[in-house]
């Protein structure tokens, strides 16, 4: 069995590990941050060890098996990573912090069972990723990256209508945010709605090549690009 101080210094590592990842994802202002990077490392490490234990405890008078335990941590983390994962609009966010989820419930895992080495390794290779790999690819895509904002009528299926328009002119779009306006338009009295697209501009496509395809749509009243 393990001794109450080494069982004490997994239980504290798996904390800070976690709370290293944690950190990150908070200070980018992420759904799961500190606390809960924290929580998920800190409990798969609970039952890593207390998988552990039941073994030692059974050894030689059953074929009980230790992982487990801890294999239903790595199946059962999913139902944290697909509270993360939302759809907006055309995007989807939270994938990354689904991920890094289900890493930290690795980490958690692999100190429980005493695996260091392992260990901090990938909390460093984590953390670099998270932290360094977002720069670059913010760095990568931003000249090739558009905001747009568009005032239009708010009729249904617009948006689907101008997302076909962009579509056409083979952009992506990777966020989606619509707010209705409180004025309305003097003919028809119908009311009217911004939308705020993030686009990706693969092709690097003219903005004023843009613009003029979505100013064709119907009901399109004005569009900037910011």
């Amino acid at each position: 069995m393990l001794s109450e101080w080494e069982l004490f210094l997994r239980l504290v590592l798996s904390c800070v590990l976690g709370g290293i990842i944690g950190y990150e994802r908070q200070s980018r202002r992420k759904s799961a941050g500190l606390r809960t990077n924290v929580l998920v490392c800190l409990g798969s490490c609970l039952i890593m060890v207390m998988s552990i234990g039941l073994y030692q405890d059974v050894e030689g008078k059953t074929n009980a098996d230790p992982a487990r335990l801890a294999a239903q941590v790595v199946s059962g983390i999913g139902f944290l990573g697909a509270g993360a994962i939302m759809k907006e609009g055309l995007s989807v966010t939270g994938l990354t912090t689904a991920a890094c989820l289900w890493v930290v419930a690795g980490v958690g895992l692999a100190v429980g069972a005493g695996f260091y080495t392992g260990a901090l390794i990938s909390t460093g290779l984590v953390f670099v990723t998270l932290g360094r790999l977002s720069r670059l690819d913010d760095w990568v895509d931003h000249e090739k990256n558009l905001s747009l904002n568009i005032h239009t009528v708010d009729r249904p299926g617009q948006l689907m209508r101008i997302s076909r328009c962009l579509e056409d002119l083979q952009l992506r779009v990777r966020g989606v945010k619509v707010n209705a306006a409180d004025d309305e338009m003097e003919e028809g009295g119908e009311r009217s709605m911004y939308i705020d697209l993030e686009i990706f501009n693969k092709q690097s496509i003219k903005s004023i090549i843009i613009v003029d395809a979505v100013r064709q749509i119907d009901g399109v009243i004005r569009v900037d690009v910011v």
